[in-house]
């Protein structure tokens, strides 16, 4: 009988491997800790404190520096884990930029109550290779193949529904990454993610000069504007004050004149991305004392944004721009008189001379819209109406299946589904949950409730202050 039983076992395994399925895909160990472990590549650099029910832990996981070269060498990619249940959904994450080091749940994974996977960015320090080569490295398909091993490593010990999501870049990077592996996750949801399909700067500047329901605040914060420029040599001094006593330089853009101007220019459309429309209040009036002004664009875009020390960590975002994703001319028309620098507000202003950049991959955007048009299923975009980052969206196809995407009135860079008129909140997040394989939430239960020790992810927007994107 004992022969008869383990010979069953023999043939149940063999079946199993030849389906593709591990026996932890079919039952998962019970310590997630010895689960990571066994991962291949994957170290647990430590786990920290989490709130109760969850786990959280620090990883890092070794990627090829080149996915079409395996044997070229490898670099450590950072992650973290919040762990709640083996068989919960699992939400993939990432900012697009460095990933946070605290536990903090995406409004996805809030909404299937489930684990998440967060992952740096590669070229975001720590997260690069030691001799990087940018333009062979650091493409959106080589970022793609990064989740995509990730995501199938982690499936070893999360055999249930996956949902990728991500806001601005991470919005991009999410979408970007179902294009090349369509079959990985079992849906995306983008936030704020701009699609700069045509590279037209005429759909900014004519968002912009029309965002908003008051054409009294963009008065008034065009006239701060000019304001600042026409006192330049004022506001410069307070600049000069603050940056010695952070130590910043201004090697990169050229000088702290040309990085007070662009942060001038961008003042606009960083207003509108970042804050609400009933702050249109707070706009300091032309003419007011310069250390007023200068504490409002500390808030809103401060006159050292462009330093070395401020732009180093977003290199390896403004030389995506200037290479594949593309990024809108700066709006500036109106302040032609008073520029000593017109036309510097472009991505490669921003990149190191030492970083050489390819010619710019026409292709490469044009692409990935096609196949959200043609090919993309499950897919959910949240937009802000006042964002500028909206004026040139993902647009859902003749193709598109089972895809959604809405907009949330008067909404900024923050956009989220719980700020959706409710029924189309109700909708969009039942819809996230039919994709996790869940029940749909009764009329009046929140998904958005947060346990204890949660800050709200909301918070986290910080990390996107800096650039624009």
């Amino acid at each position: 009988m004992r022969k008869l039983t383990a010979a069953w076992s023999v043939l149940a395994t063999t079946v199993l491997a030849l389906a593709g399925l591990t026996p932890a895909a079919q039952a998962a160990p019970d310590d997630v800790k010895d689960a990571l472990g066994r991962i291949p590549g994957l170290t647990v650099v430590s786990e920290n404190p989490a709130p109760t029910g969850y786990r959280f832990f620090k990883l890092t996981y070794a990627q090829p520096v080149d996915h079409r070269r395996p044997g070229a060498g490898t670099f450590q990619q950072r992650f973290t884990l919040l762990h709640k249940e083996f068989r919960s959904p699992t939400v993939a994450y990432t900012s697009g930029y460095n990933v946070g080091e605290s536990p903090n749940r995406s409004e996805p994974t809030q909404i299937v109550d489930g684990n998440q996977l967060s992952m740096e960015y590669r070229f975001f320090t720590p997260s690069r290779p030691e001799h990087p080569d940018w333009g062979k490295q650091l493409t959106i398909w080589q970022a793609a193949a990064d989740q995509h091993r990730a995501v199938e490593a982690f499936k070893r010990i999360y055999p249930g529904k996956w949902l990728a999501t991500g806001g601005s870049k991470g919005g991009m990077t999410a979408t970007y990454f179902r294009r090349f592996f369509p079959n990985d996750v079992d849906a995306t949801i983008p936030y704020v993610a701009p699609n700069d399909v045509i590279n037209s700067r005429d759909r900014y500047n004519r968002f912009l000069a029309n965002v908003g329901d008051d054409p009294a605040c963009r008065s008034a914060l065009k006239a701060i504007q000019r304001d600042v420029l026409t006192r330049r040599s004022e506001f410069a001094a307070l600049a000069a004050t603050d940056a010695a006593k952070n130590g910043y330089t201004f090697k990169t853009v050229g000088s702290a004149d040309v990085s007070l101007e662009i942060s001038v220019i961008d003042s606009y459309f960083a207003f509108w991305q970042y804050q609400k429309q009933s702050d249109c209040a707070t706009i300091p009036k032309a003419g007011a004392p310069a250390a007023q002004v200068y504490a409002w664009f500390e808030r809103v875009e401060s006159l050292n944004t462009y330093s070395d020390q401020n732009l180093e960590i977003y290199v390896p975002y403004y030389f995506q721009a200037a290479y594949q994703l593309g990024a809108p001319e700066s709006y500036e028309g109106y302040l032609r008189d008073l520029l000593r620098y017109p036309g510097r507000n472009v991505s490669r202003t921003f990149v190191p001379q030492s970083v050489d950049i390819p010619r710019f991959d026409h292709l490469a955007m044009p692409d990935i819209d096609f196949w959200v048009k043609s090919q993309g299923k499950r897919l959910l975009f949240v937009y802000g109406g006042n964002d500028p980052w909206g004026a040139e969206p993902f647009q859902l196809g003749f193709g598109t299946k089972d895809s959604y995407s809405y907009t949330v009135p008067g909404g900024n860079h923050g956009a989220r589904i719980s700020q959706l008129p409710a029924a189309q909140a109700a909708e969009a997040t039942n819809n996230v949950r039919r994709w996790a394989g869940l029940p749909p939430v009764s009329p009046g239960v929140s998904t958005r409730s947060v346990p204890a020790g949660f800050p709200d992810f909301d918070a986290d927007l910080s990390l996107l202050h800096r650039p624009r994107l």
